[in-house]
């Protein structure tokens, strides 16, 4: 190959690269020996693919394509899972395999596309953009078994890479072997090694929910019997202390007080047994699709009894109280100011208002007001 061929070569000539040569054979006479004479040499074989790969890599890594800061994390509880693979190959097989073994409680919807030879990644981006339009997927897996660089090209096609990286619905790549490494696993959320690890990664994410679910049920048995000693505590606090309150002047403080305090009091446990029901109610809709077993749905029972229990006896308390203050009540009115005005009597003040008690709080001229039963008059001392 001449300096002018050479300069114009796109990459590293090295010993042992397999290549493809396009020229024509000479004879040097001189030395009767033959040659060949290259006009244009290109990459062949693996060689080629790599290079190719490691090209687009470093150009789409440059654009931010693969960032840490881009990846989103898997959803807490994937119930409904979008496959898109080939619906003959064995990583399907596989796949759902390990989410039977593991009692996956969900939906898998698998899109059928090529994911191997021509035509292969242009499927496999339709598929993705169809899951993103259809939406209601918590999950998008892309899979296939392991094969050479040239059986997995399609993944590392560009527009594929692109199609992942925009998908709106989080993302695995489960695709060859631990050993292969496509420019879908880069561009995807997450990388699973194999088509079973991937299925591996969603069931682990179901039965850590469902030991989660099963702790906050016995933590919920917690919550509600310390609510229930907290609450006979309080209420037996309050009938002490109003059973220590005298029917005098404090008995308005204390109607007032109680008021208040029924009021705090049926607020928290309402809002307290509303908020249990809620989050109860939240657990079965959920519980529901995942069938799990009866133990569960007893102890929602047992926690709805508990509510309404304690509910009805905060109510029953109440009432209890609020009838023994009125009796006081209304004993206190029996022989308050009023009845006394009613019998004859009439109250002094002085013009400031004050209750006159002494003759030493006015002077001659002094206007001072009486009340009586029925109305006021007002008055001028002589002496």
């Amino acid at each position: 190959m001449f300096r002018g061929q050479a300069a114009r070569l796109g990459f590293d000539l090295q010993e042992g690269m397999e290549v493809v040569a396009f020229g024509e054979i000479s004879v040097y006479e001189p030395h009767g020996r033959y040659q060949f004479i290259v006009r244009e040499m290109r990459e062949s074989g693996q060689g080629k693919l790599f290079r190719a790969f490691e090209l687009l890599k470093g150009r789409l890594s440059a654009e931010g394509l693969f960032d840490a800061d881009r990846k989103r994390p898997l959803p807490f509880l994937p119930l409904r899972v979008a496959v898109i693979t080939s619906p003959t190959g064995a990583a399907v097989q596989d796949f759902a395999r390990i989410l039977k073994r593991r009692e996956w409680g969900g939906c898998a919807h698998v899109f059928p596309c090529k994911v191997q030879g021509q035509g292969a990644a242009d499927e496999i981006v339709r598929a993705i953009e169809l899951v993103n339009q259809l939406g209601g997927y918590d999950v998008l897996v892309l899979c296939r078994g392991g094969g050479s660089i040239e059986d997995l090209w399609c993944f590392n096609e560009e527009a594929v890479a692109r199609s992942v990286s925009a998908s709106s619905i989080p993302t695995i790549s489960g695709i060859g072997h631990e050993i292969d490494f496509t420019l879908t696993d880069f561009a995807a959320d997450v990388r699973a090694e194999t088509p079973s690890a991937a299925a591996e990664m969603i069931g682990s994410l179901f039965l850590s929910c469902v030991e989660r679910v099963t702790s906050a049920g016995r933590s919920l048995d917690a919550v509600v019997e310390a609510a229930l000693r907290e609450a006979r505590f309080a209420l037996r606090h309050s009938g002490i202390r109003l059973k220590g309150l005298a029917p005098s002047g404090s008995m308005e403080r204390a109607f007032l007080r109680l008021d208040e305090l029924a009021a705090r009091l049926g607020s928290g446990f309402q809002l307290g047994v509303a908020g249990l029901h809620g989050r109860l109610d939240a657990l079965e809709r959920r519980l529901s699709e995942l069938d799990v077993k009866a133990e569960l749905r007893d102890r929602m029972d047992r926690l709805r009894e508990f509510g309404d229990r304690l509910e009805a006896a905060m109510h029953r308390e109440m009432a209890d109280r609020r009838s023994r203050l009125a009796l006081a009540g209304a004993t206190l009115q029996a022989i308050g100011p009023e009845a006394t005005l009613r019998r004859g009597f009439a109250m002094l003040t002085t013009r400031s208002g004050r209750p006159l008690t002494s003759v030493a709080q006015v002077g001659p001229s002094d206007r001072v007001r009486a009340e009586l039963r029925d109305g006021k008059l007002d008055l001028r001392v002589e002496k």
